[in-house]
C-alpha cells in the first residue's frame, strides 16, 4: 500500500549545464571548507595543546568531530525529506559556521572539544546532503559527468588542510585560532550561492519524524565510535568498558532494527536492506572508508617521521594522489555519461586501491620521493574511480522516495569504515612499533629508560635522537606502517568483491540529447501524459493476473522481495502518475521552452 503522505514524488526539473555548475559551486565550496576544517587542525594541534593545555585530551579534538559526523549522517538525509533539502543544507552550514567561531574563541580544551563536536554535526549534514541534492537535480545517467568534481573535493582538502594549517601556525600575525576563522568567509559565500541558485520543487512529504529510530541508531553508532576511539588508549581492550560499550552498541542496534520495522517514516527503511544494490554499495563503501582513511591518516606520519618532511612538504607530497583522484573521477564520470556503463569503474578502482596499498607497504626509510609520489598516485586513481561511482550506483538502484535515505546511508557506512580503519590501523601500528623497537634495541644491546614504551615525541624530536636510536625508531616505524598498509590490501579486496557482485542496472535518464532531436509539441506532451495515465489506471485495475504490462512496469522498480503487483503500483503512483501530470501541466503552460529529448 502506498502511504498518501509520500505519494507526490518530485517531478524532476530539467536543469541546464550552467545551472548545475552554479549549484555545484555552492555545494563543493561548502564541502571543501568543512573538510578542510577537519584536516587543518592536525598541523596546528601541537600548538593548540601547548597554549590551552590538556595533553591527555589531545585525541578528542579530532575524535569528537569524527564521532558526531558519523552518527549524524543518516539523520540529516531523513530530516531533509521532512523539512526540505535546501533548508537542512543551510542549517548544517550555519551550525558549521557557528561552531567554527566558537572553536576559534575557545579558552580551554573542553570548550574546543565541544565546538569540534558541533562542527562534526555540520560536516555530517554537508557531506550527506550535497550528494542528495546532486541526486535531485541530475539524473543518474548525467550524474557521472559531475560526480568526479565532488570526489576531487576530498583529495584537495587533504592537501589544502595541512598546507593551510602549517602556513597559519607559522605566521606570527595570525595564530592557531585562524585555523577555525579562515573557513567562515567561504562558508558564508556558499550559503549565499545556495540561497540564490538552488531552486528545488516543494514536495508534500510525511511530517512524522522517527524519534525512536533516531535515538537508537545514534546510540548504537555512538557506542561503537566511543569503543573504537577510546579502546586501547583510555582503557584496555580486555576491560569492563570494552564489554559495556559493545553490549550497549548491540542492544541499541537490535532496538533500532525493531524501531525501523515498526515506524511509519523510518530513517533507514528496512526495504533498503532488501535491496541488493544498497547492501553491496554500503559494504563496499565501508571497506573503502577503512582503507582510505587508514592510509590517509598514517601516510603523513611516514612522511614526517621517517622522511623528516615538514607538515607543509608532507602535504605537497600528496599532490600526485589529488591530481590522479581528480582526473580519474572526471574522466570516468564523462565516460559513464556517454556510455551509461558504470560497473567497471568501482570494480577496477577497488582493485587499484589494493595495488596502491600494496605498493605503499613496500616503502622503506630510504625510498625516493619519486617512488612515494607514484605509489600515492596509484592510490588516488583507485579512489577516484570508486568513491563517487558507489554512491551513483546506490542512488540509481533506489526508488526516488528513498534517495535521501540511500545516499546518507552509504555515506554513513563510509564514515563508519573510516572510524574503524583509523582505530584498527592505529592499534596495529602501536603494537608492531612496540615489538619492533623492543627487538631491535635488544639486538643492539641498547637500554632506554622505560624500555621500548618510551614516548617518541614529535617528528622533530625524533630527528634529534642519537643516531643509533633514531635509526631504530625510523626502521621500527617503517615496519609498523608496512603492516598497516598490508592489512589494508585484503580490506580493499573485500570491497572489490562487493563491487564485482553488483548488478549493473541501466542508469535512469536519457543521457545527452542528440543535436538533431526535435522539440516535443504540446500535442506530443498531452499524448504522452494521457498514455502514462492510462498505464497507471491499468495497473490499478490489475486483479493479480499476470500480464506483460504489469511485469514491464514492475521491472522499473529496484529489485526487492515485494510482490510484482505491489512493485508495479509503487512505480505507477510514485513515478508514472507524477510524470503524467507534469507533462499535461507543461502542455497547458504558455512557456515556449518545452521538454526536449527523453523523459528521465
Amino acid at each position: 500500500m502506498v502511504v498518501q503522505t509520500q505519494a507526490a514524488a518530485p517531478t524532476r526539473r530539467q536543469y541546464s549545464h550552467r545551472e548545475i555548475l552554479e549549484v555545484m559551486s555552492g555545494l563543493m565550496l561548502a564541502m571543501l571548507t568543512s573538510m578542510i576544517s577537519t584536516s587543518v587542525v592536525g598541523t596546528a594541534l601541537p600548538t593548540i595543546v601547548g597554549e590551552l593545555g590538556g595533553q591527555d585530551q589531545y585525541s578528542w579534538v579530532a575524535s569528537a568531530t569524527m564521532l558526531t559526523m558519523t552518527v549524524s549522517t543518516p539523520l540529516w538525509g531523513k530530516l531533509s525529506d521532512v523539512f526540505g533539502r535546501k533548508l537542512l543544507f543551510q542549517t548544517a552550514l550555519g551550525l558549521f559556521v557557528a561552531a567554527s567561531l566558537v572553536a576559534g574563541l575557545s579558552q580551554n580544551m573542553g570548550e574546543l572539544i565541544a565546538a569540534r563536536a558541533v562542527q562534526g554535526l555540520g560536516v555530517g549534514g554537508l557531506s550527506a546532503l550535497a550528494q542528495v541534492i546532486l541526486g535531485d537535480i541530475v539524473s543518474p545517467r548525467e550524474r557521472g559527468r559531475y560526480s568526479g568534481y565532488m570526489g576531487a573535493v576530498f583529495g584537495i582538502s587533504t592537501v589544502a588542510g595541512p598546507l593551510l594549517g602549517g602556513f597559519i601556525v607559522d605566521t606570527d600575525w595570525l595564530g592557531w585560532r585562524w585555523c577555525f576563522y579562515v573557513v567562515v568567509p567561504f562558508a558564508v559565500v556558499s550559503f549565499l550561492v545556495i540561497q540564490k541558485v538552488l531552486k528545488l520543487p516543494k514536495v508534500r512529504r510525511s511530517a512524522s519524524i522517527d524519534i525512536w529510530g533516531a535515538t537508537t541508531i545514534t546510540a548504537s553508532a555512538s557506542a561503537l565510535m566511543l569503543l573504537l576511539t577510546l579502546g586501547g588508549n583510555e582503557f584496555e581492550w580486555n576491560s569492563f568498558w570494552t564489554y559495556f560499550l559493545a553490549a550497549i552498541c548491540l542492544l541499541m542496534l537490535a532496538l533500532a532494527v525493531l524501531a525501523e520495522r515498526t515506524s511509519r517514516n523510518p530513517i533507514l527503511p528496512p526495504r533498503l536492506f532488501r535491496n541488493r544494490t544498497f547492501v553491496l554499495t554500503g559494504l563496499a563503501s565501508l571497506f573503502v572508508g577503512m582503507a582510505m582513511f587508514g592510509a590517509m591518516i598514517y601516510l603523513p606520519q611516514y612522511l614526517q617521521i621517517v622522511k623528516g618532511l615538514s607538515p607543509t612538504n608532507s602535504g605537497l607530497m600528496t599532490l600526485p594522489m589529488v591530481v590522479a583522484l581528480f582526473l580519474a573521477g572526471v574522466i570516468s564520470g564523462k565516460i559513464v555519461t556517454q556510455t551509461g556503463r558504470w560497473k567497471i569503474f568501482p570494480v577496477a578502482g577497488l582493485l587499484i586501491v589494493a595495488i596502491g596499498l600494496f605498493l605503499l607497504s613496500k616503502l622503506h626509510v630510504d625510498s625516493s620521493e619519486w617512488l612515494i609520489g607514484f605509489d600515492v598516485a596509484v592510490l588516488g586513481v583507485g579512489l577516484g574511480l570508486s568513491m563517487q561511482m558507489l554512491i551513483l550506483a546506490a542512488q540509481n538502484g533506489s526508488e526516488l522516495r528513498d534517495m535521501a535515505s540511500t545516499t546518507s546511508g552509504v555515506s554513513f557506512f563510509r564514515s563508519l569504515g573510516g572510524a574503524v580503519g583509523v582505530a584498527a590501523f592505529g592499534a596495529i601500528l602501536t603494537n608492531r612499533l612496540k615489538d619492533e623497537m623492543a627487538s631491535m634495541l635488544s639486538a643492539a644491546h641498547i637500554a632506554l629508560p622505560g624500555g621500548a614504551d618510551v614516548k617518541l615525541g614529535s617528528p622533530e624530536a625524533i630527528q634529534h635522537l642519537p643516531g643509533p636510536i633514531r635509526n631504530i625508531v625510523l626502521e621500527s616505524f617503517t615496519r609498523g606502517l608496512e603492516t598497516v598498509f598490508l592489512v589494508g590490501v585484503p580490506i580493499a579486496v573485500l570491497g572489490f568483491v562487493c563491487a564485482l557482485l553488483l548488478k549493473e542496472l541501466p542508469l535512469r535518464g536519457s543521457g545527452t540529447t542528440p543535436p538533431e532531436a526535435k522539440p516535443l509539441t504540446k500535442d506530443d506532451l498531452v499524448l504522452a501524459g494521457l498514455l502514462l495515465e492510462l498505464v497507471v489506471q491499468r495497473i490499478e485495475r490489475a486483479n493479480g493476473t499476470r500480464s506483460a504490462l504489469l511485469t514491464a512496469v514492475a521491472r522499473m522498480a529496484p529489485p526487492d522481495d515485494r510482490p510484482e503487483r505491489e512493485r508495479a503500483r509503487s512505480v505507477a503512483h510514485g513515478v508514472l502518475r507524477p510524470t503524467s501530470r507534469a507533462l499535461l501541466a507543461q502542455a497547458a503552460s504558455p512557456q515556449k521552452d518545452l521538454v526536449t529529448g527523453g523523459i528521465s
